[in-house]
């Protein structure tokens, strides 16, 4: 139980550190960090369960006001802007990435990892925070797909083989800490 707390501590922290690199900023004004990463790290590391609730304690930092996104941002209005589907689709991301690396046993962890943040990081990601997008701007799903996906999955495909070779080389150094797989 303490060891979980500990875990779940360490990985909402370790997503607020990577939205502070690197810090891109679209034309858009939408800034690209690394942060989406520490999603996928949450769920392929912790697991479905551990890894939603690491995300759950960063967003409720967030919403406390703590400038945990990038460009300082905090607080309850970031919650009620078009992009909060992606602050909505976190929790959701973290989950499905943790679920596919507990289920699927075989093989090598590092593809199983890479899928994994692909299926949940962007896949269960996307599912979000497009059609938030849509509703909150309001937007057609052609201008969604361009201004809320089409820019950011270059970086998220990077991020998400990045999520599965630290998934394996944690597991090859410390076996132990990879709760997704205990």
């Amino acid at each position: 139980m303490e060891r979980n707390v500990v875990f779940i501590a360490l990985f909402a922290a370790l997503i607020a550190a990577l939205g502070l690199i690197p810090r891109i900023t679209l034309a858009s004004g939408i800034p690209i960090t690394a942060q989406s990463m520490g999603i996928m790290l949450c769920g392929t590391v912790l697991g479905a369960r551990r890894g939603a609730l690491a995300v759950l304690l960063f967003l409720l930092l967030v919403a406390i006001g703590l400038p945990l996104l990038a460009g300082g941002r905090g607080g309850l209005g970031v919650f009620a802007t078009p992009w909060a589907g992606f602050l909505f689709g976190f929790p959701v991301a973290a989950f499905v990435t943790g679920l596919v690396v507990e289920r699927w046993r075989r093989g090598n962890l590092a593809l199983i990892a890479g899928v994994a943040a692909v299926a949940g990081g962007i896949g269960a990601l996307y599912l979000v925070a497009v059609p938030y997008y849509m509703w909150a701007k309001p937007a057609g799903l052609s201008e969604a797909l361009i201004t809320a996906m089409a820019p950011f999955m270059p970086g998220d495909l990077i991020k998400a083989v990045l999520a599965g070779l630290i998934t394996a080389a944690l597991a090859k150094a410390r076996p132990d800490s990879l709760l997704s797989r205990a």
